[in-house]
């Protein structure tokens, strides 16, 4: 196995609005090639090896209100603590409850190794506890966070004024599957002199499941929510209020970031009434802004109005059918109606986690399943779509950024392109450049409305100059025989978090992605980035970064103004860094562009596909305007099946 240090690879799980990246070390390997996103080959050992515990330094204990723990040192010089409980588990009469405190402990606790995964399907990565793809893995006793920190003796922690800000990250991974386990903090909090807090939170079906059974006699807003990941954060972020000053972080300067999934869920706590005053700065990185209508999260799919794929209540039928307690779906209808709502939460819960992930598809690529999310229940978050309450003003007002990748969707299509042409599951070269690029750029545009324009656009209106934004160009992927990385990723979803976190090695997937002779200059950007986002977390305005010699970053201008939006974030190569004035993007610009693009001229089979998959990608455009478009010929020859939407 290589050093942990050096294996850094990227394993792209494919969720057309949130994606996660993976870490392969020595606690995870693949048993095949997964991907070229960080496009490597990580051909690893038949077992999965849990990665061996830190080396106990005694500089490092601390006592916490919730109880002592000793740490370790990273190989890069940092004090670092894995695997800290923050809530008391999960578990039996507590599944699909707000997370509790958990009671402080007396015995020191040696937080050397990470603490479990929560519960999803095992990947193409495999699972630290041996499960096959598609297998359930982890646990629902999961919430642990993990802190990194600059080396102090413990007579040298920072106290008082001299405390650390704190940066709070959130995982990516469609809310379905993935784990903090693979970012390591540690260059963030040394070379940027910040406390950095990785965190673990229930997904899926055990993260966000809104039933009216769960809502018995007696439970409380926040129990019923359905939006216990949400929760969860909320919890952890509380924790960090309550314990972060022991390790020099300072409660009054806490910084939530997230990637993907991750991104959307700092935009959940934006919106989220028990978050606040929990944190004071705001990053999202490619996260969009959406979130579900209760009745979407529950009713069945063959509702007059009807949920959402995969809602609790088709879930339930799902479970039913499976135990052989119904014959069919009309049976178990039946069944459920002659059922309280204290028999069928009795019923849930006596299941295990294998058996409540049986009813969702585990075999998609990386593991991820549908299922409704980040519920508009009225009490962890709005009942109104988030862009109603951001230009209400109803939301935690704190200084944000809010940013996305040029090239996000081509990830995604990489590996499902028919222009892509492939080795088995290996991308080899892009047959037509143009036609590719044109069907990844116009999904990838919208994503910016619904990550920054529109969230940006309102929360400017609302809260001045404290919003600021950024797109993410750097596309310097070399050339590897016939593949031309820049052509076929380019600035691709999840590729800034190497910059982000100072990692610029991949393991295997390194030539693909990184070359030799662009060292110093992705250094150089990787050095910026993390210079303004850790300015941000001291000041809440990114600025000329922490070091001070940065371009300056504007905030996001108003509609009025013709001023500066957004910067973009590239080498000196790419034109470097620098304001952009581009007029914001809207939903209405991106479906328009599509009919206008000379690039799809030729077919309108390509045109209509550009449609649907601003269908998919996050229900941009509705049945109606889908059948309608290009004079009704998309919806007439070439249909979308009905649960697209």
């Amino acid at each position: 196995m290589l050093r942990r240090r050096r294996v850094r690879a990227f394993l792209v799980r494919q969720d057309y609005t949130n994606v996660t990246v993976v870490r392969s070390n020595r606690s995870r390997t693949n048993l095949a090639v997964a991907s070229l996103l960080a496009l490597s080959l990580t051909v690893g050992c038949p077992r999965v090896e849990e990665e061996p515990p830190g080396q106990l330094d005694m500089q490092s204990a601390r006592s916490l209100p919730a109880g002592p723990v000793v740490g370790f040192t990273t190989e890069e010089g940092a004090h670092a603590w894995r695997g800290i409980p923050f809530a008391a588990p999960p578990v039996g009469d507590l599944r699909w409850r707000a997370p509790r405190p958990r009671e402080p402990w007396s015995e020191t606790l040696q937080a050397l190794s990470y603490g479990a995964s929560c519960v999803q399907f095992a990947g193409p990565a495999g699972s630290r506890d041996g499960a096959a793809s598609g297998e359930a893995t982890g646990s629902e006793d999961c919430l642990f966070l993990n802190v990194y920190a600059p080396k102090f003796s413990a007579e040298d922690v920072p106290k008082g004024d001299t405390r650390l800000p704190v940066m709070f990250w959130i995982h990516g991974g469609g809310n379905t599957v993935g784990d903090a386990t693979v970012y390591d903090g540690s260059k963030l909090a040394m070379q940027e002199q910040v406390i950095v807090v990785t965190v673990h939170y229930r997904m899926g079906v055990f993260g966000w499941f809104s039933h009216p059974a769960l809502r018995g006699t007696g439970t409380d807003p926040l129990d019923a929510s359905g939006n216990y990941g949400t929760l969860d954060l909320v919890r952890g972020l509380a924790w960090v209020q309550e314990n972060i000053s022991a390790f020099g972080g300072d409660p009054e300067r806490v910084t939530i970031f997230g990637e993907s999934a991750g991104g959307r869920n700092v935009i959940s706590l934006l919106l989220s009434p028990p978050a606040s005053g929990l944190f004071q700065h705001a990053i999202s990185q490619s996260g969009q802004s959406g979130t579900t209508p209760l009745e979407e999260a529950e009713g069945y799919d063959d509702d007059p109005d009807p949920g959402q794929g995969m809602s609790s209540g088709d879930a339930l039928i799902r479970y039913l059918t499976i135990d052989g307690r119904a014959k069919d779906r009309e049976d178990a209808k039946r069944l459920i109606a002659e059922m309280d709502r204290e028999k069928i939460a009795e019923y849930l819960r006596s299941k295990t986690s294998s058996e409540l992930l049986a009813a969702y598809d585990g075999a998609g690529f990386g593991g991820m399943y549908r299922i409704p999310k980040l519920v508009r229940d009225g009490a962890v978050l709005p009942s109104q779509d988030p862009i109603e309450a951001f230009e209400s003003g109803q939301y935690n007002q704190v200084p944000s950024i809010l940013g996305t990748n040029r090239d996000e969707a081509r990830l995604f299509m990489l590996f499902s392109s028919p222009h892509i042409a492939k080795l088995g599951p290996l991308p080899l070269w892009v047959k037509d450049v143009d036609l590719y690029q044109a069907k990844a750029d116009h999904p990838s545009r919208m994503w910016k409305v619904n990550a920054v324009d529109a969230p940006a656009a309102a929360m400017r209106e609302v809260q001045g100059d404290s919003v600021f934004a950024y797109r993410f160009d750097w596309d310097e992927e070399p050339r590897r025989l016939f593949f031309r990385g820049s052509d076929a990723i380019g600035a691709a979803h999840a590729l800034e978090i190497p910059f982000v976190f100072g990692w610029l090695t991949l393991g295997p997937g390194t030539p693909y992605i990184f070359s030799d002779d662009k060292a110093e200059s992705n250094r150089q950007l990787s050095d910026a980035i993390m210079s303004y986002w850790s300015q941000f977390a001291y000041s809440g305005d990114p600025g000329r970064g922490r070091s001070g010699n940065l371009p300056l970053w504007k905030s996001w201008s108003s509609a009025e103004q013709r001023g500066d939006k957004f910067i973009v974030l590239d080498s000196q190569a790419g034109g470097g860094i620098r304001m952009s004035g581009d007029s914001p993007l809207s939903r209405e610009l991106v479906i328009a562009g599509v009919a206008t693009d000379p690039r799809l001229k030729d077919s309108q089979q390509d045109r209509c596909e550009v449609y649907r998959s601003l269908v998919v990608q996050g229900r941009n455009m509705s049945e109606q305007e889908y059948g309608a478009v290009e004079e009704g010929v998309c919806g007439n020859e070439y249909p979308i099946d009905a649960n697209a939407w």
